[in-house]
This record gives structure tokens, C-alpha cells and sequence, in this order.
């Protein structure tokens, strides 16, 4: 198994306690879904772009994004201390299925897109998963744009013709194509 062959399901913050058990960041919408994950692969800062299949004992979620994880054969703190920070993954097969209007960021990567009242503007470049709000970005006129990840501005994506369609405000991309107002204020060189 291979990182291109999973997805990130979060991340191991520390140990907990005496006998093994690690708290793990999981950045998924309803970690009550991952109750009876049985195996989880790690990419352990010691070894990146490398996995290692762990199995699940248990899976004990904490508040809406942390759980703590029990992990076969992790039994000490000591075990347990080389398994923070290490990166949590899963096979992109076992992904939950979604409602028919919803996508995975990492299935629309290369998507045209269109916007309903401008046509096609450009491809999708990648996704910035920020604290405030997700992003996507885009390259349009040799700008990158980025655009809000939103109900209101991204309306569906269409998998067979791969195009992901959205509804720009008006002036979005005026912000990334006019000049920056200190570049105007600089006197010309004469």
C-alpha cells in the first residue's frame, strides 16, 4: 500500500496515559462513521512516504475531531511515544460513500472550471485545507485564483465530462487580475 493509494485520515497528536493509548486528530466529518475501523496504515516521521499497517483495537472519540486510539501492539507509553505526529491513512477504496451533489477534493484535481456565467476559466490546481475555510485553487490568466469552498459558490461536479461547476461572485476574479493598489501608487521612473 502506498500514500496514492489512500487518504489521510488524520493524525496521531500524542500518547495518552501509560498503556499505549495515542490521541489522534481526525479530520473527518463524522468520526462516529470510524468507530469500527479495524486497521489504519501510519506514516511515522521517522520514515516519510513510507506506511505501516497497524490494527485498531479501538476507536474512542473525545470531542467532534479527536479520538483516542488503541493500536495492537502499541501497550506502553514508551511504544506509543515514536507514533506522534505520525500521519493516519486509509485505502481510497474504503472512502464513505457521498450524496450525489458531493465530491472528495482529491476526485476533482484536473477538473475544468466552469462558471455559469463566464464558461470555462481553468483547471483545478489543488485545495488549502485552512482553519477559517477550505480553498480551491485555480489557474486562470497565469493567476493562481483561489475560491471559497461553499454551498453558495461551488454548485456540483460533473464526473463524466470532469467539469466543476460554481457561480463566482460578481468581481472575484477582478481581485486577482487588477494590480495591487501600491504597485499604481509607485511614481514612474522618468
Amino acid at each position: 500500500m502506498t500514500i496514492d493509494d489512500c487518504y489521510q485520515l488524520g493524525s496521531i497528536v500524542k500518547p495518552h496515559g501509560l498503556r499505549g493509548l495515542v490521541v489522534a486528530f481526525m479530520d473527518v466529518d463524522n468520526l462516529d462513521a470510524y468507530r469500527k475501523v479495524k486497521s489504519v496504515y501510519l506514516e511515522l516521521p521517522t520514515a516519510p512516504g513510507k506506511l505501516t499497517a497497524f490494527t485498531v483495537e479501538r476507536v474512542q472519540p473525545q470531542t467532534n475531531d479527536r479520538a483516542l486510539l488503541k493500536l495492537k501492539g502499541i501497550d506502553t507509553i514508551e511504544a506509543a511515544e515514536p507514533l506522534r505526529n505520525a500521519n493516519l491513512y486509509r485505502p481510497l477504496e474504503e472512502l464513505p460513500e457521498l450524496a450525489e451533489d458531493q465530491f472528495y477534493f482529491h476526485d476533482v484535481i484536473g477538473y475544468t472550471v466552469v462558471d455559469e456565467q463566464l464558461g470555462e476559466l481553468g483547471t483545478v490546481e489543488t485545495f488549502y485545507e485552512l482553519p477559517q475555510q477550505d480553498l480551491l485553487a485555480m489557474r486562470y490568466q497565469g493567476k493562481e485564483v483561489l475560491i471559497p469552498v461553499v454551498d453558495e459558490l461551488i454548485s456540483r461536479a460533473d464526473q463524466e465530462a470532469r467539469k466543476l461547476y460554481v457561480n463566482l461572485p460578481e468581481g472575484l476574479l477582478d481581485v486577482y487580475l487588477t494590480p495591487g493598489s501600491r504597485e499604481q501608487d509607485e511614481p514612474n521612473e522618468q
